[in-house]
């Protein structure tokens, strides 16, 4: 038995393409039928590795007589989040509005027109934790329906009416004026909500928040203010040596569940762990720890072994469950590591904390309380000597933890996502120099325009096996404006830079909002959602307008376009009460402002051997800076004309335009830098 999903490329889809409720995808065909039948539509958002998704699957959705409700009332749209983010950005809006909250997976219920009147999250199959019963809950919207229709449609068009409104953020900023006592009042309310003992902001659950680490390495860089140094990397630090890094085979959980980062839910996304890849780079570039390289190593190792294709194309997730529980992958008996392990299971026992009892559920989550260096007093040996036993350790369990039977790997792949990991892999050569991780850049690349284009500067969001579809939300172009910069710097390929450029054009003229001078997440051209967003908080992944802010800045100083840099200054002014205030929901907000008040260098390198200083330059830290590189002279970018070309290669710094005598060595340029 199957119903109407099975036709779909979504896991999370097809994970419900057996259940007895007659589900749609959504579409025309759903939509129609709820019209035609006068019936309410309940639409279902999760993912394929949200854990209570699953749950309430197994309680609810399998069960034949719950179907037989579901069935007889309602037309059942089932939705995958991450193929559809656009619905779920309007749906979860509503049902925040109605309950105060949200989370997956959501459940809503629309009249045929596909406005919402009710919802909520999780509904267990009796009632319980103060939640009505899903069955209690769908005779309870049916009755209403029935009885009181008006009254519901009344409902839904003014919740409608009230999210379209809340889509404005105020008057756009018809000046913007930043000021570095706007990037110190960020940093004093992020340091409000900095856990200065175990790191991150907030309290359990906690995120890691790149961005707010980001700008904590920015603001030191700027202002040499150790305490945002130190948070910084108090905040990385623990996150690596904590349960929420996977110690044996790398890479990041979404979230930890306390606040010392020890129990994790186990989930693997892949825009985190891009995401921390970047943050992790600027922190080695910064400090030159060499635990920040070592995480940077192995995380790229779990991408390219668990999370990539071998066309160079990146997976979405790895789920949290196997074998119906949570974390059973990943956590270890105390005997089975001696086991595996025999001689050396002592010392590693011992630095990873793995007792008979174990730390979680009668099991051990492999976590480092003791930091290295402390830990070295006690061990008799070299430090080298440790850590190579460590690491033939490390290699040893990840074997036997491969004959385990596997989390559910989400193998779809969407073009946003691969756009922050192509950043990621840029950023880790720049701080590392591996120059595979430049060549997975370009690859990766390759494969995302070979496979997302839908011509015309046009993409599709999301691809599986050669088929994609859906077409590309802002995100998806503002990520991959972004990579595309990121791409030309370190390779000095102009022709990345022309595409982002082009690309550049087609989001201002199908996604912008011309009255309050930000961008929709939809193209105009999309007809099948009740209202265009505008999204603008800087979550788990920053906003595309936030990322199109950058994007603008950046392109404003290569293009000398003055229009856009002026885009980017009013956004960013636009919300600039908010970025100060909230900046742990404006994160991505608060670097740009933060470059927006510091300037932006210009850093330009020609001659036919520009490669031989091209990594010495990337490696440096230098946030707020524009980087070019040509072999031959080109009239094509203003940055790169009438600069000399003479062998090996020369070095300009530059700021509006305005460059020092060109230097021939790393000595000299840094020595410019620091004059500065």
């Amino acid at each position: 038995m199957f119903n109407r999903l099975i036709n779909e490329t979504s896991p999370y889809l097809l994970q419900h393409a057996h259940n007895p409720v007659d589900w749609y995808p959504w579409g025309e065909e759903a939509l129609q039928r709820a019209k035609i039948e006068n019936k309410p539509i309940l639409i279902s958002i999760g993912y394929s590795a949200c854990h209570w998704c699953h749950v309430m699957e197994k309680e609810s959705f399998e069960k034949e007589e719950v179907a037989a409700v579901m069935n007889k009332h309602f037309i059942n749209i089932k939705i995958d989040r991450e193929e559809r983010p656009d619905l779920d950005h309007i749906y979860m809006d509503a049902v925040q509005v109605m309950t105060g909250s949200g989370g997956w997976p959501l459940n809503v219920f629309l009249t045929p027109d596909a406005k919402p009147f009710y919802g909520g999250t999780y509904f267990p199959p009796q009632k319980a934790y103060n939640r009505a019963s899903w069955t209690d809950v769908l005779y309870e919207v049916t009755t209403a329906f029935k009885e009181r229709q008006s009254e519901v449609v009344a409902q839904a068009e003014g919740l409608t009416a009230h999210l379209l409104k809340s889509n404005t953020f105020g008057e756009p900023a018809t000046t913007a004026v930043f000021t570095k006592a706007n990037t110190d009042l960020i940093f004093q309310n992020l340091m409000q909500a900095a856990d200065k003992t175990a790191g991150g902001f907030g309290r359990a659950p906690k995120f890691p928040q790149t961005f707010s680490i980001q700008y904590m390495l920015r603001y030191f860089h700027f202002f040499k203010n150790e305490d945002a140094l130190q948070q910084a990397c108090l905040s990385l630090d623990k996150m690596i040596y904590g349960g929420i890094y996977d110690q044996v085979g790398g890479g990041f959980a979404r979230y930890a569940t306390d606040n010392e980062w020890l129990v994790p839910h186990f989930e693997k996304m892949l825009y985190d762990n891009a995401l921390l890849i970047i943050t992790l780079s600027e922190a080695y570039q910064l400090t030159h720890h060499k635990r920040y390289a070592e995480a940077i190593r192995q995380t790229m190792e779990f991408i390219q072994r668990e999370m990539m294709s071998a066309e160079a194309g990146f997976y979405s997730a790895l789920d949290a469950d196997s074998e119906g529980e949570e974390g059973k992958f990943y956590v270890w008996d105390k005997k089975e590591v001696e086991v595996v392990l025999e001689a050396d299971a002592g010392v590693f026992c011992s630095y990873y904390n793995i007792t008979e009892n174990g730390n979680w559920e009668g099991k051990n989550i492999l976590h480092v309380p003791v930091e290295p260096e402390i830990f070295l007093q006690h061990f008799k040996g070299e430090e080298e000597v440790l850590m190579a036993t460590l690491d033939t350790c490390r290699k040893k369990l990840l074997l036997h933890r491969s004959k385990r039977i596997r989390p559910l790997l989400d193998d779809k792949m969407l073009l946003g996502w691969n756009a922050l990991m192509n950043t990621a892999c840029s950023k880790a050569y720049a701080a590392t120099g591996e120059e595979d991780y430049r060549q997975l850049a370009i690859r990766n690349m390759q494969f995302v325009v070979d496979n997302f284009s839908a011509g015309n500067q046009s993409f599709y969001h999301t691809c599986k096996n050669g088929t994609a579809k859906f077409n590309a939300f802002l995100d998806d172009y503002a990520f991959l404006i972004q990579a595309l910069i990121h791409l030309q710097e370190i390779t000095g390929d102009a022709g990345w830079l022309q595409r982002a450029t082009k690309l550049t054009e087609y989001v201002i003229a199908g996604f912008s909002d011309t009255d309050a001078g930000f961008f929709f997440f939809t193209h105009s051209s999309q007809s099948d959602v009740i209202l265009r967003k505008k999204e603008i908080y800087d979550s788990a992944i920053p906003s595309g307008n936030s990322i199109m802010a950058g994007n603008l800045l950046y392109l404003s100083h290569v293009l000398d376009n003055n229009e856009w840099k002026e885009k980017a200054s009013l956004m960013v002014g636009t919300l600039l009460g908010l970025i100060t205030r909230y900046p742990t929901s404006f994160g991505g907000w608060a670097s740009q402002l933060l470059m927006m008040t510091t300037g932006l260098k210009e850093i330009v390198i020609t001659g036919e051997k520009f490669n031989e200083i091209l990594f010495d330059i990337l490696h440096i830290f230098i946030p707020a800076r524009i980087l070019q590189s040509s072999s031959v002279p080109n009239e094509n970018f203003p940055l790169l004309k009438g600069k000399q070309y003479f062998d090996p290669f020369l070095i300009y710094l530059c700021e509006n335009y305005a460059c020092k005598p060109p230097v021939n060595s790393l000595s000299l340029f840094t020595q410019l830098l620091n004059k500065q």
